[in-house]
């Protein structure tokens, strides 16, 4: 009887959870809409959309240090405007520097091969 009640907690507990991770996901893809919008909307930006094999959004990347600085954002792939897969950024740095910053990242794809290479694994500009 206890491992029927112990089952029927965790029954409930996941049903209330369900309609909040459909909520988060709802959210990040308005997010990452809205900043594909502002950059096709960019002007010089806005004509690569037609003319790339793909492309990589970071809505938003953060960035910050004190002598030593790192950054850090997640994105997502797309070819064809499709969602086909997702990545991240990081990025340390030494030297001179105070402050923080956030802001918005695209990397087009020229080509195919420029989309393998960057999904290939480690990718470094």
């Amino acid at each position: 009887m206890k491992a029927i009640m112990q089952f029927r907690s965790y029954l409930i507990c996941l049903l209330l959870i369900l309609p909040f991770g459909t909520a988060v996901a709802d959210d990040d893809a308005a997010k990452y809409a809205e900043t594909i919008e502002i950059f096709q909307d960019a002007g010089a930006s806005g004509t690569f959309f037609n003319n790339s094999y793909g492309y990589a959004v970071f809505p938003t990347i953060g960035k910050g240090g004190i002598g030593v600085g790192g950054a850090y954002g997640k994105g997502r792939v797309y070819v064809g405007g499709k969602h086909v897969g997702n990545t991240s950024m990081s990025q340390l740095s030494i030297g001179f520097q105070l402050g923080a910053e956030a802001f918005s990242q695209i990397i087009f794809f020229e080509d195919q091969r420029a989309y393998d290479e960057f999904t290939s694994g480690n990718f470094e500009f």
